[in-house]
């Protein structure tokens, strides 16, 4: 069948909820493969073998992967068994589970090319902070995700790779930054993967991959890009089917380990589970940056009927008003802090802002970020958390904005960040749920917004929203 038709989009439904991502069979969770795991129902060795086929099937044409590791990943598999065959050390989490690291974070043994022609043949010897934590969870490394250069645009379309394309229809973008790890979870190469967000590019690609995103709070865990990011806007966690896996990821980010069958009472994990308590939930569906399709509109006010339905005390009221004019200095200053030998290897968008970047010194750019921070915390208020779209409008086309300039093409795009990219600024977790799809067949999502630190009531209100209302295409 042709990709992205409607036949093609009723095949994906079928997969999904067969359990069958990619057309492949025995699809888990991260946890839920764990857990296989330790009861020997299954091997590293299988789980490796099984993604890598699906990776095999799929991402020629999806280009989710930008490098891939089969002979180590299997390699690394083995000596896993033979561990817990011979019953040594501690429980890892995520034992023998298949993951993919996004190409912003340097991996040992690869190239880290951060989505970037200028960083091609950039070999990388050592692991990164972010990819050490990965590993001592117990992870099996497959490769390296795709990025949009330097993690800047909420597209991946870069001059250093093919396209990363929508599992659901390949026509479409998969959203970025992150979304390369959106697209290996969504079309079943991974159970879960490794992203970093800093202005929605964990969270878009959820939405548009029909899984969900969590952004933590600045300051639960390191600034591990802040050579380049003397801001904070971005974090780290990743993309996955359930609030579950994110929680426990989260807890990896943080050197904690455990048995998730009995998670500490300290750990995210447990707190996922526990009830959030009545919350005063705050929604809005209007942006004065974008328009929102009304089937989106229509979707968070549902959303937020089923909320008050759990318990929680529910009001409708206006959006922050806030501009794509009084975000895009801080974008820009992180952009011009790269270090590039050549100006000419970037991607036309880069060059735009590292060009009106360097104009902005940093001390500046800090008041800027304080400034909308207090203006983002005064609209938030006393609630325990806000309810919007995750993206107002829809997705682009692969290649549409192929010919714009760099200007062009950061404004063309940068409406799908309306609803995310204050809160990388202000700081506060934030996730996007799957909902539905909309009428030309492709997911999306909803997003709550809690309160800075508050991070476990979060995932805790969104394991209580996901266990009523479970997304229909999710795996058992």
């Amino acid at each position: 069948m042709a990709v992205g038709t409607q036949e093609w989009r009723e095949a994906c439904v079928r997969m999904h909820s067969a359990g069958k991502v990619g057309g492949v069979a025995d699809h888990r969770t991260a946890l839920g493969w764990a857990a296989a795991i330790r009861r020997g129902e299954t091997s590293c060795e299988r789980a490796a073998e099984h993604y890598l086929q699906v990776i095999a099937d799929r991402n020629a044409e999806l280009g989710a992967f930008v490098q891939l590791w089969p002979e180590r990943a299997l390699r690394t598999a083995r000596a896993m068994d033979r561990r817990l065959a011979a019953g040594g050390g501690a429980p890892l989490t995520f034992q023998g589970v298949p993951v993919g690291i996004k190409d912003l974070d340097p991996t040992r043994g690869g190239f880290t090319r951060l989505g970037s022609r200028a960083f091609r043949y950039l070999w990388t010897p050592n692991d990164g902070p972010v990819t050490k934590c990965v590993r001592a969870a117990g992870f099996n490394i497959m490769g390296k995700t795709a990025t949009s250069e330097f993690a800047i645009m909420p597209i991946v379309e870069t001059q250093v790779h093919p396209p990363c394309r929508n599992a659901w229809d390949p026509a479409i973008t998969s959203g970025g930054s992150s979304g390369g790890a959106g697209t290996a979870v969504a079309a079943g190469m991974l159970p879960i993967a490794h992203g970093s967000d800093g202005a929605g590019s964990i969270r878009i690609p959820a939405s548009l991959g029909g899984l969900y995103g969590f952004k933590p709070s600045r300051g639960l865990l390191p600034n591990f890009y802040g050579a380049v990011d003397k801001v904070g806007l971005g974090t780290v966690n990743c993309v996955s089917w359930d609030v579950a896996d994110a929680a426990a990821f989260l807890d990896g980010l943080q050197s904690r380990n455990y048995a998730p069958d009995e998670p500490p009472a300290d750990s995210l994990l447990h707190a996922s589970r526990q009830s959030p308590g009545k919350l005063r939930i705050r929604y809005s569906v209007e942006s004065g940056v974008t328009a929102v399709r009304p089937e989106v509109a229509a979707a968070v006010q549902e959303a937020a009927e089923r909320l008050r339905a759990l318990g929680h005390e529910v009001t409708e009221a206006p959006m922050l008003d806030a501009t794509v004019a009084e975000f895009l200095p801080l974008w820009e200053r992180m952009a011009a802090n790269v270090p590039l030998m050549s100006e000419s290897l970037a991607d036309p968008v880069t060059r735009f802002l590292r060009v009106r970047g360097r104009k902005l010194k940093v001390p500046r750019a800090l008041e800027l970020a304080a400034e909308l921070t207090a203006k983002v915390e005064a609209w938030f208020g006393d609630a325990d958390a806000w309810l919007t779209p995750t993206i107002g409008p829809a997705a682009p086309r692969v290649g549409q904005y192929a010919e714009l300039d760099g200007e062009a093409r950061f404004n063309a795009v940068a409406p799908l960040g309306a609803f995310t990219a204050a809160f990388n600024v202000s700081g506060q977790p934030a996730a996007s749920l799957p909902y539905g799809r909309c009428a030309q067949g492709l997911p999306f999502g909803v997003q709550l917004v809690g309160k800075r630190m508050q991070d476990a009531q979060l995932l805790a209100l969104s394991q209580q929203y996901m266990a009523a209302h479970p997304w229909p295409m999710q795996p058992s």
